[in-house]
């Protein structure tokens, strides 16, 4: 079984604080937030660091390359992936140092494994902006 096919992209809700994400992700780019006050990579786009509260967040370009920290496959989902079929939904620590709540797509879920190295890949929700996703790096 191969996942990510039939999974839907939904278009984001955009807030002030992720049009820059949002809009990159239309051109195939990763965006992460990095604090200028105390270096730390940060995701989700948000207006003050999680670490240190400064609000000296700068948009860095991400590699698009991690590794899976955690993931499960999903039998059953919600809303508009109800009628998905199964699907990976993983947890990926980002080179950059972020972890990111996404989907593995394009791969067997039995040949998945923690610490494997996966790659971003989009989805285009149709509206301008795309859903980061990652795969298995090759």
């Amino acid at each position: 079984m191969t996942t990510g096919a039939g999974l839907p992209a939904p278009i984001p809700e955009v807030q002030p604080e992720t049009a820059a994400f949002w809009e990159a992700t239309s051109r195939g780019v990763l965006l992460v937030q990095r604090c200028t006050a105390c270096s730390t990579s940060v995701w989700y786009p948000r207006f003050l660091c999680s670490n240190c509260h400064s609000g000296e967040l700068e948009q860095v370009e991400a590699s698009g390359r991690g590794t899976v920290y955690s993931f499960t496959l999903t039998a059953r989902g919600i809303l508009e992936y109800k009628d998905c079929g199964p699907y990976v939904l993983a947890l990926v620590e980002l080179e950059e140092g972020p972890k990111m709540l996404t989907n593995i797509v394009e791969c067997d879920p039995e040949m998945l494994a923690i610490g494997q190295p996966v790659q971003v890949v989009f989805h285009d929700t149709g509206a301008g902006s795309a859903l980061p996703r990652f795969r298995p790096a090759v």
